[in-house]
């Protein structure tokens, strides 16, 4: 990691940062996704993937945009919650679909949180340093998160969570 001193490369490294994030959380849900048992779910989960992919590209191009390597530097944050949620859905699964559908969207959810943490404070961070293109490319990636986020919320509310209830 570079040394920080300034606000700009505390963005950089921010970009970098959330790179890893991005990567670490797409194998996560590559891992994650086939062992959700509510249609629907499964679905919100193949599209988060793309969007991942498509914040990925664009912290890249961010990246290269500054004229710096373009580069990741390993997110120890996503790291602990991608650990978590292996954990608790790959290795000590609930038997019952509707409760480990509510667990694979709490999971979710936690790591989406992160991201919407993440590209809001550098979408801040480019505000800051007057790169207005930046800054709202990084807000609409905040939106993206936000509307996946509340998709889940929705799914959870609407049918996973009762479902899980009943069980």
């Amino acid at each position: 990691m570079a040394t920080i001193s300034t606000l700009s490369d505390l963005y950089i490294s921010e970009l970098k940062d959330l790179w890893s994030a991005n990567d670490q959380m797409a194998r996560a849900l590559k891992k994650i996704t086939p062992q959700a048992t509510n249609a629907k779910l499964s679905q919100l989960l193949e599209e988060a993937q793309t969007g991942i992919a498509d914040h990925t590209q664009l912290l890249k191009a961010l990246i290269a945009n500054q004229g710096e390597e373009v580069s990741k530097e390993h997110c120890k944050g996503m790291e602990g919650l991608v650990s978590e949620a292996l954990k608790h859905v790959l290795e000590q699964p609930p038997q019952n679909g509707p409760v480990l559908d509510a667990l694979i969207i709490a999971q979710y959810q936690r790591m989406t949180h992160y991201g919407i943490t993440g590209f809001g404070t550098v979408a801040a961070f480019a505000n800051a340093l007057q790169m207005e293109d930046d800054g709202r490319q990084l807000k609409d990636a905040v939106d993206d998160l936000y509307d996946a986020d509340e998709l889940m919320s929705e799914l959870a509310e609407a049918a996973v969570n009762r479902e899980a209830a009943e069980e």
